[in-house]
């Protein structure tokens, strides 16, 4: 199921979550600068609305509390690293996103938020990545996933999208071409300036846009 168009997007905040993981994907999509169709607005929730400090000491307000989003295919779903994932408060968030994957909302999870799926046999069927194989196996009890393990920076298996916590280019890569918020030759450019640093990607990435 795949849709192209992409509806809302949450991103799932809680304390300890690591700022730069989500920095370049939550930029691009708020301001739009290089979106087919502008602007997407990211509503950030929560178990409550109680502000998260992030790992940077960040105040983050929360927008909805989870109980309140009605999750449609075409929705993005992002669950940031954070060294608390593991406290049951957030196993209401991890205990959903198996069904959201099957009804066509597309779940990106990086770094902890990974571990948190694999221990929840989440990523036992399906096509993933996160900070080692061994590692998931060593600390995650119910994960069975290593036949699934692609040891790569991040992995887009239909509707989730998991990365290793030292790639959040990569990640927000992935997330922008499945959701096409891009057209395709402007996502690539944006990649490869980002990876290379080379100048002439940034005048590609310019010309992209024309």
């Amino acid at each position: 199921m795949k849709n192209s168009k992409l509806n809302n997007c949450y991103l799932y905040v809680l304390n300890t979550m690591a700022d730069w993981e989500i920095a370049h994907i939550t930029a691009e999509l708020n301001s739009g600068r290089f979106l087919k169709n502008g602007k997407v607005t990211i509503q950030k929730v929560s178990i409550n609305l109680n502000p998260v400090t992030s790992m940077g000491g960040m105040s983050i307000n929360v927008d909805l509390k989870l109980s309140e989003v009605e999750f449609s295919e075409g929705d993005l779903l992002i669950l940031p690293g954070a060294d608390t994932w593991m406290e049951e408060e957030h196993n209401s968030v991890i205990e959903i996103v198996g069904n959201l994957i099957d009804r066509g909302v597309i779940v990106a999870a990086i770094c902890g938020a990974t571990v948190a799926l694999a221990n929840a046999g989440i990523l036992n069927s399906r096509k993933h990545t996160s900070n080692g194989k061994g590692f998931l196996e060593m600390i995650c009890p119910e994960y069975k996933g290593s036949d699934n393990y692609i040891d790569c920076p991040a992995v887009c298996d239909s509707n989730l999208i998991t990365a290793s916590g030292f790639s959040p280019l990569e990640f927000t890569y992935e997330i922008m071409k499945r959701a096409e918020v891009m057209k395709e030759e402007t996502v690539t450019a944006w990649y490869k300036l980002y990876s290379t640093k080379e100048p002439r990607y940034f005048y590609e990435l310019m010309e992209s846009m024309k």
